[in-house]
């Protein structure tokens, strides 16, 4: 009974609610990172490389196995797909930036100057005269 009330002080907690916020921005924001890699960024770059596709890219380490009156697949062929993983890497290297400079923007914004304390200064002439005064007065 014990654990069930403290599962509940957590999950009610703004902590958990702030983790699934988070969590649900980041796959939204995923999304639209794909969507800018694969809609905006590659297009141009395989245009530059002679109008391919990088998910079009693959090794065949094993051609299909077809019928040969029916022409139906009866084994799929066996490919490594490199242009699909170029094409997650410059997702996760934008996604990284990303992240890497709204924290930054965030830490910036957090940042609290910290003053350097002045050092004390010596007591003026003045001072150590009223200083003495005071002390003959609690004699």
């Amino acid at each position: 009974m014990k654990m069930l009330k403290e599962f509940k002080e957590f999950a009610v907690k703004g902590n958990m609610i702030d983790l699934a916020v988070g969590i649900i921005i980041g796959a939204a924001f995923g999304k639209i990172i794909a969507s800018l890699v694969n809609d905006l960024i590659m297009p141009p770059i395989g245009l530059l490389l002679g109008g391919m596709n990088f998910t079009d890219i693959h090794i065949t380490m094993k051609d299909a196995v077809t019928d040969p009156v029916t022409g139906k697949i009866l084994k799929q062929a066996v490919n490594l797909k490199l242009g699909s993983f170029i094409q997650t890497l410059v997702d996760f290297s934008i996604i990284a930036f990303s992240i890497f400079m709204i924290v930054k923007g965030v830490s910036r914004m957090n940042r609290k100057k910290t003053e350097i304390p002045a050092m004390p200064q010596a007591p003026t002439k003045d001072q150590e005269l009223l200083t003495e005064i005071r002390d003959l007065l609690k004699k």
